[in-house]
């Protein structure tokens, strides 16, 4: 026999997973009411859900809408067209000179002399470049409510006379391809086994761009639109110190630099691990404040300066990289309990907030340490036995002007030669040569990007040491000893020489030709196809009777364009 039972209708209280944004921030602080919260404007608490790019982009614009201590300015757009922001920070009657500011900070640095007590920290808050780590990216959210609406002794003194800026999102593009996956798999019901679907992120994955280029590899390839544009505003700002947050893995609890001090670049300066030691302290008794695992000075090394927390060591400032347990997703299991989405962002938001107090708390220290950086390169390239770099131009014109384009983006600092020289047994042409002097304020970027060295007291690499700029454009250099460089002749208004322009076609020509070879060649062919040209490409090399240059011979490869219908 069978009962009928009755039916009711039971209220379940679902964990959404996220906290209001004064959870993550200190209690003993008071907020301006009239600065809007993450959760008023976007309808969600941070951590419910993950926060695409165009709710940040939104929150942060009605945010500074609403508050005199921040101003924001788009740096670029990424290649899937997102805006790439930066804010800036600080108390309101500096907004007013800000420019000033900024000019006295690079004015002083390029002089190197000593800083006035009363200068600005510059400090540069970076978030999530991999874009399926999204808890830095989420923290920033809070971050900028933080500094927009706090108030009180620390906030008047974090900002009446230093400068944050904050970048929320290194990668747009990356973190709302894994915001979509996370949020389009995530239950009513959370769920936190590692096996679900959630937690197994379909490829490509968030971690990279829209090209599927992984950005913390990019500070010096500067191939990506995110990348020029963040490098651009950091030699405009030359922060004193530059955040990289990051995730790892589910089991791991979370890291913060220094690493192992003996897998450090040889070009970075040991003051410089002294002041990340200091700041540590601050992470440390701040994660310790809310009994939360962490570790430093273990597993991770900074050597490739084309790393975020590696880039800025090279130029005075202090990067420092972060790596939080990843929840992938909204909860996951982990070897030390259920992993909340929000209890990522809370730490990213902890240690943002010990960043500050830590930089303050240190800010003789890195204002001296940034001003000393300029005479401790001059001394060094005096000592160095070497003067600089010769570089020949090939006959790949767009190949060489690529590569001096990078240095210039890089601010480093190379003259044209205006007479032929010979430097063990190989000559560099007038007006088709460079030369990079190692007396600049780039020295030790310089001699990274020409580094051979190969041994190191620590071999352990996470995966390279160096990127030598001359091989990876494929051009001939010599380095220069002190010595040889009396005969190396240049002028600062000296140009290299340039291709011709083709000013008229022949209207009896057969076709028209290039070859793969050329650096631009792709782009070029590109154009071509967009503009309907029809374009064969050559199986076998031929040689063909040119408008401009007599006989060419043109490898397999090459590019035809037919002159006849």
């Amino acid at each position: 026999m069978v009962t009928s039972l009755p039916s009711y209708a039971i209220d379940i209280e679902v964990d959404t997973g996220g906290r209001p944004v004064l959870d993550y921030l200190p209690e003993n602080v008071d907020y301006n009411p009239a600065i809007p919260t993450p959760e008023s404007v976007l309808g969600m608490q941070l951590g419910e859900w993950h926060v695409r790019h165009d709710q940040l982009v939104h929150y942060l614009n009605v945010l500074a809408d609403a508050s005199d201590r921040m101003t924001i300015k788009e740096m670029g757009r990424t290649h899937e067209n997102r805006p790439l922001l930066l804010l800036t920070i600080t108390a309101p009657h500096n907004h007013a000179e800000i420019e000033t500011l900024r000019q006295r900070h690079l004015s002083q640095l390029a002089s190197g002399s000593e800083p006035s007590e009363n200068a600005p920290l510059i400090l540069y808050m970076g978030y999530s470049i991999h874009g399926n780590e999204p808890s830095g990216s989420n923290a920033a959210l809070a971050v900028a409510y933080y500094l927009a609406a706090a108030q009180g002794e620390a906030i008047d003194t974090l900002l009446t006379n230093n400068v944050v800026l904050l970048d929320p999102s290194f990668n747009p593009d990356g973190l709302s391809r894994f915001a979509q996956w996370a949020n389009m798999h995530k239950g009513t019901q959370l769920v936190a086994d590692s096996l679900h679907r959630e937690h197994n992120e379909g490829w490509p994955s968030g971690r990279t761009n829209h090209y599927w280029f992984d950005l913390n590899r990019d500070w010096l390839l500067l191939a990506h639109p995110e990348s020029k544009a963040r490098i651009a505003q950091f030699h405009r700002w030359r922060p004193h110190v530059l955040t990289d947050f990051h995730e790892m893995g589910t089991n791991s609890s979370y890291f913060f630099q220094p690493g192992v001090r003996a897998r450090k670049n040889p070009l970075t300066p040991d003051a410089n691990v002294t002041l990340t030691e200091a700041l540590a302290s601050f992470h440390a008794r701040a994660l310790d404040g809310q009994n939360e695992l962490y570790f430093t000075e273990e597993a991770y090394d900074d050597f490739y300066a084309g790393k975020g927390s590696t880039y800025p060591d090279l130029h005075g400032s202090v990067g420092i990289l972060f790596e939080q347990a990843r929840s992938r997703g909204h909860l996951q299991a982990s070897i030390n309990g259920n992993l909340a989405f929000a209890d990522t962002i809370a730490n990213q938001v902890t240690t943002s907030l010990s960043t500050f107090a830590g930089a303050v708390a240190n800010k003789p220290a890195l204002l001296q340490y940034q001003s000393s950086f300029v005479g401790e390169a001059q001394k060094l390239a005096k000592q160095d036995k070497l003067g600089g770099y010769l570089l020949a131009m090939p006959d790949d014109l767009g190949r060489f002007s690529a590569l001096t384009e990078l240095l210039s983006q890089h601010q480093v600092v190379f003259h044209v030669v205006t007479r032929d020289v010979t430097v063990d047994s190989q000559t560099f042409q007038a007006n088709r040569a460079i030369y990079i002097p190692l007396e600049q304020y780039q020295y030790r970027l310089v001699k990274s990007l020409f580094s051979t060295q190969t041994s190191f007291e620590d071999n352990t690499f996470y995966d390279v040491s160096s990127w030598h700029i001359a091989l990876a454009f494929n051009v001939d250099y010599t380095p220069v000893t002190r010595r040889q460089s009396s005969s190396v002749k240049w002028d600062a208004n000296a140009k290299l020489v340039q291709a011709n322009p083709m000013l008229k076609f022949d209207s009896n020509a057969y076709a028209y030709a290039f070859s793969w070879h050329d650096y631009y060649a792709p782009a070029l062919l590109q154009s071509l196809l967009e503009a309907g040209v029809k374009v064969r490409s050559s199986q076998n090399s031929f040689t063909a009777r040119t408008q401009f240059s007599g006989e060419v011979e043109f490898p397999p490869g090459s590019i035809v364009i037919p002159a006849g219908p």
